[in-house]
């Protein structure tokens, strides 16, 4: 089961567009419906979002030919309307990417007024800069492909890295994916949280982490690292307390699960009782599944930003519902509304 904790924001009721069929945007210009549209990727939180906008999902085909080749077509007219693409570039990641260009391309073509990509999960976004080199910057290079293929703004979540958004010369909105793992976390130790610990799994989590122990007025602690090389981290020592204490991981990902299992297996080794884990994105690639079950953390908490099949569902991993925020999120970009208070509380 999904689970669905609401977090803030405007009266859902206000953001049924089935029932006040739009209305007046901040400068008093009337607004009519938004149009959502979804990509393959993860078509089930593209319903989500739009149910809870009261809306239907736009009526479109995507699918390949016999080479392999995207085949997209708008089945209803988009002419001068707000559409909004729901589309994470999970994996398969390239075919993703590009079905979500082509479907940029078309509204462009189709004269849409404005196009938004909404994508939950925006990857090649950990290629943020030059380590060595004659290597790519890939990161950019996505930015200037959605930009060229004619989108207008990009809504994503909890990138990689804040700077990305400086990629690109569109505006580009970040939402906080941690408010909805810290209620659930509220609620999960509502009268236990006085043994819990936040763990960052290296000091460049340490910022991601502190916010969110703050949020839960729990103390911090910090996995020591060494890289020996690319790709590979050994947990040398832990900062902070934690003997005794049940730890929550927090990350904005996880991919392999090779370094959140093995910093779970050194916080059990210098004394932690329970290992939980979290993140926004899950994209528990090859059989990152097997061994978050055969390692010692009790639960992973994930957003439902990339899309889990069932044979992914464990009972130690828990999928938390994301559409509430990014449904507001829409309703405030197509009503021409700040979306700070959608940050202004969790940051």
């Amino acid at each position: 089961m999904i689970l669905d904790l609401p977090i803030s924001g405007i009266d859902a009721a206000a953001m049924d567009f089935t029932a006040n069929g739009g209305g007046e945007s901040a400068d008093g210009a009337f607004k009519g419906k938004p149009m959502i549209f979804a990509g393959n990727s993860n078509k089930t939180l593209a319903e989500d979002i739009a149910a809870k906008l009261g809306l239907p999902l736009g009526n479109s085909t995507s699918t390949l030919f016999p080479d392999g080749e995207n085949y997209v077509r708008i089945n209803e007219t988009v002419r001068g309307a707000d559409c909004f693409i729901v589309q994470s570039t999970n994996s398969p990641v390239n075919d993703n990417l590009m079905e979500l260009l082509i479907m940029i391309d078309t509204m462009r073509r189709a004269s849409a007024r404005q196009i938004t990509a909404v994508i939950p999960y925006l990857s090649y976004t950990r290629q943020d800069r030059k380590n060595k080199p004659r290597e790519p910057i890939t990161a950019k290079l996505v930015a200037n492909m959605l930009e060229a293929a004619g989108v207008d703004r990009v809504l994503t979540m909890d990138l990689h890295t804040s700077q990305i958004q400086g990629f690109f010369d569109i505006p580009v909105d970040n939402l906080v994916g941690a408010a909805i793992l810290q209620t659930y976390y509220k609620q999960k130790f509502v009268n236990d949280m006085e043994d819990t610990v936040v763990v960052s799994p290296d000091v460049g989590g340490i910022r991601r982490a502190r916010s969110f122990a703050g949020s839960l007025n729990i103390d911090l602690a910090i996995v020591d690292k060494r890289r020996p090389e690319a790709g590979v981290a050994e947990a040398m020592n832990i900062i902070g307390d934690i003997v005794g204490k049940r730890v929550i991981l927090v990350d904005d990902m996880v991919s392999t699960g090779g370094t959140l299992i093995k910093d779970a297996e050194a916080l059990v080794k210098y004394g932690a009782t329970e290992v939980y884990a979290c993140c926004t994105h899950g994209v528990f690639a090859r059989d990152a599944i097997a061994r978050i079950q055969d390692s010692p953390i009790k639960e992973v908490a994930v957003l439902d930003t990339v899309f889990l099949p069932q044979e992914k569902r464990i009972p130690k991993v828990k999928l938390l519902t994301s559409a509430h925020v990014f449904s507001e999120a829409i309703y405030r970009i197509h009503m021409d509304l700040p979306l700070s208070p959608l940050y202004d509380k969790y940051m």
